[in-house]
């Protein structure tokens, strides 16, 4: 009896990769409804009687409201915490994508997108803060990594089903059923979700690795205060370096592969699947490789700069995106890139969590986007000028999304502390 207890108390448990397995969905989820009206553009524009502006105030509307939701919900994130939060996003913007199917009108549309965007804003700071509290630092990168490939399959799987639907019950049933998904999450968060110190199935050992990390002073930062802290100023440069190339991929690398090789939007169904399942690889390797070196010892800062660095490198050869003859070559350069893409992102929202007290995550990480969003908006419009001021030339696009990661690492550098200063305000030892 003595041995059986013993072994019943040294049982161990690994619930948090269920955790980490319900915010890969949410994010899935997330990118899947936020994707569905560009699937559905043409059709939308033939019918609604739409111009080109106003597709792109309808876009603009999301990307503004996305900004104010990921700074606003990640701030109340960290009031009202993560099992109350995030289903509550969730539901949000799965009732706003559903609204779109009742919308007529631009105006309509735009109040819908801005509802989606608001909603929309809360997944990534809520999902920061739950890695934040259910894994230890040296394997919240590679957590990351995974939820964060949920955008990438969201991304395959939009451009598989929307079509589908579409074709058996109409334009209006996309936005229904791509909402409703959402729903079912919210049931499954409600059943799954406890905080690890009251979940049932997590062990006291299982626990015990979780709270393995020194436990830092948790004081409320008031929002201006944080912008005195290193790390929020780090989240900012990496996101803001980082994240409008990936909205350059996903909103240009369509019309790119048309207007360079002649691809119709069937057509390139195959090399977009192909892009965004190599990103899946680079966004679980990324926090891998951090992971990893954490775990042989590597100091944690020292340990994201390498996955950074590995990063940043491979995203420079794209910049021969747009100069080589055979479009495979191009796809294969530009999925590597979108690959080491989501290693860097992935590395950018774990830096949060080295270098921030617990309860300030969520507000930092919503601080970081609002300020990519806003960027990317003015991005946005410059790649548009740009293209009709070259006559849709690529090359000095592709150019700059070459460099930008190395000039981030570049400024992270120098904004995060050195590597043996003594410990962050998270309690990581550099």
């Amino acid at each position: 009896m003595p041995g059986i207890a013993a072994k019943a108390l040294a049982k161990v448990s690994h619930y948090r990769w269920t955790i980490c397995a319900l915010l890969f969905f949410a994010t899935t989820i997330n990118y899947m409804d936020r994707q569905v009206i560009g699937l559905l553009k043409p059709s939308l524009m033939s019918e609604l009687h739409w111009t080109e502006s106003d597709f792109g105030d309808i876009v603009a509307a999301f990307s503004l409201f996305y900004a104010f939701g990921y700074v606003g919900v990640g701030r109340l994130m960290d009031k009202v915490g993560v099992r109350i939060g995030l289903p509550a996003a969730v539901a949000g913007w799965s009732f706003f994508a559903m609204v779109h199917a009742l919308m007529g009108s631009v105006l309509g549309f735009k109040i819908a997108r801005a509802g989606l965007g608001l909603a929309e804003g809360g997944n990534f700071p809520a999902s920061i803060k739950t890695v934040t509290e259910w894994f230890p630092a040296k394997e919240r990168a590679l957590a990351t990594g995974l939820f964060n490939a949920g955008s990438n399959v969201g991304a395959v799987v939009a451009p598989i089903l929307v079509p589908l639907v579409m074709m058996v019950w109409g334009w209006q049933a996309a936005f229904i059923v791509t909402g409703g998904v959402g729903f079912l999450w919210v049931i499954a968060w409600w059943a799954f979700y406890q905080p690890p110190e009251k979940h049932s199935r997590v062990s006291a050992s299982e626990l015990a690795y979780i709270r393995s990390d020194p436990v830092a002073e948790q004081v409320h930062i008031p929002w201006i205060q944080l912008l005195k802290y290193r790390g929020t100023w780090a989240n900012i440069v990496g996101t803001c370096f980082s994240a409008p190339v990936w909205w350059f991929y996903l909103n240009w690398v369509p019309g790119f592969l048309n207007k360079q090789y002649g691809v119709d939007l069937m057509a390139a169904m195959l090399p977009l699947i192909v892009i965004y399942c190599m990103a899946d690889v680079g966004s679980i390797g990324g926090g891998w490789l951090s992971s990893t070196l954490i775990k042989r010892g590597v100091k944690t800062l020292r340990a994201r700069k390498i996955a950074f660095l590995v990063c940043g490198l491979c995203v420079v050869p794209v910049f021969m995106a747009s100069q080589v003859s055979n479009m495979w070559v191009a796809v294969l350069l530009i999925g590597v890139a979108a690959s080491a893409h989501q290693g860097y992102s992935a590395n950018v929202y774990t830096i949060v969590t080295d270098t921030m007290p617990q309860n300030a995550v969520g507000s930092v990480v919503g601080i970081g986007g609002f300020c990519a969003y806003i960027v990317g908006m003015f991005v946005s419009m410059g790649v548009g000028r740009l293209l009709d001021a070259t006559g849709g030339n690529y090359h000095v696009l592709f150019a700059i999304a070459s460099s930008l990661y190395l000039v981030g690492l570049l400024i992270m550098h120098f904004i995060l502390p050195k590597t043996g200063s003594g410990k962050t305000p998270a309690g990581i030892e550099v």
